[in-house]
């Protein structure tokens, strides 16, 4: 078994799909369907059921799956120390975000950081709040960032800046340019919301509850995976979301959304990362430069 292997194996695991994982691998179809093969003779196992032309793990191909996310991550912790042994911030640094960071808030501060440190390769992948502690936690990321707190004592939390949640309806909403009487009103509005484990949904569940309004008395109708698909839904029916200030502007700029005037508690942002595992000069290097110390390492 080579670590090759193990890291196509994974790429044809997160994808189920023998083509697209040979496309972000840069190999071919038969490069990629050897290996799994190769994994699958030598240990007298299936990792993979085959349906038409769909793919998915056995459940022996997930317990795998796990192990081998691991083994690659210690690999890669082994490679930061040894780039970092050169002195200089270099190498690596993966950053996993919620899907509101990634597109609205780091962005910038990536390009800043890549200015400073060129000899630092980034990678961001982006998901949902609970996608990023797991990045985290397994070693696929250096550093996360996300809306608001977790709970969990192996996980270093800092706050990096604030948000402002909002509720937004389609400017043809019946309820377009009125004013809420008292928080129960939100119970009369049909609700399209990101999936649960997102930092959004769950920052507006928890403002829901101060209000004395539990979330189950919400009437939600979708459910969607993405701040883009949540305000399209919304502008194209009768239906009411809350996103960031910043994924809605754009929408209410354009005259295609409408802010609903109901205050909604700020929420904070915060870059955690994994207590025991080694933080990278790299990862301490856009640490400091978030917090106004750039050019610091140590």
């Amino acid at each position: 078994m080579t670590l090759d292997q193990l890291r196509i194996f994974l790429a044809v695991a997160e994808r189920e799909h023998v083509t697209r994982a040979a496309e972000s691998l840069n190999l071919t179809q038969s490069t990629v369907s050897g290996a799994i093969a190769a994994l699958e003779g030598r240990h007298n196992i299936k990792l993979f059921h085959r349906i038409g032309r769909r793919i998915e793990l056995t459940a022996e191909g997930r317990i795998f799956a796990g192990e081998a996310r691991t083994i690659l991550a210690t690999v890669q912790t082994a490679e930061a120390i040894l780039a970092d042994l050169g002195g200089a911030p270099r190498g690596v640094l993966s950053v996993f975000a919620s899907q509101t960071i990634a597109s609205y808030w780091l962005p910038e501060h990536l390009v800043n950081f890549r200015q400073l440190y060129p000899q630092v390769d980034l990678r961001l992948m982006a998901g949902n709040t609970a996608q990023c502690v797991q990045a985290i936690n397994v070693g696929s990321a250096d550093l996360g960032f996300i809306e608001g707190v977790i709970d969990d004592p192996g996980i270093w939390a800092e706050r990096v800046a604030y948000d402002r949640l909002v509720i937004v309806i389609g400017k043809s909403h019946p309820w377009a340019g009125k004013e809420l009487r008292s928080p129960v009103d939100l119970c009369k509005l049909q609700w399209v919301l990101r999936e649960n484990g997102s930092g959004t949904r769950s920052s507006f569940e928890q403002a829901m509850r101060a209000h004395g309004v539990q979330p189950s008395d919400l009437d939600v109708a979708i459910e969607l995976p993405s701040n883009e698909a949540v305000c399209n839904a919304v502008a194209a029916g009768q239906l009411a979301t809350a996103v960031s200030q910043s994924v809605a502007q754009a929408g209410v700029d354009a005259g295609r959304l409408v802010i609903v005037p109901f205050e909604l508690p700020s929420r904070a942002f915060n870059v955690i990362r994994q207590r025991q595992r080694h933080q990278t000069r790299a990862g301490k290097a856009f640490l400091n430069m978030l917090a106004g110390r750039a050019g610091q390492t140590d």
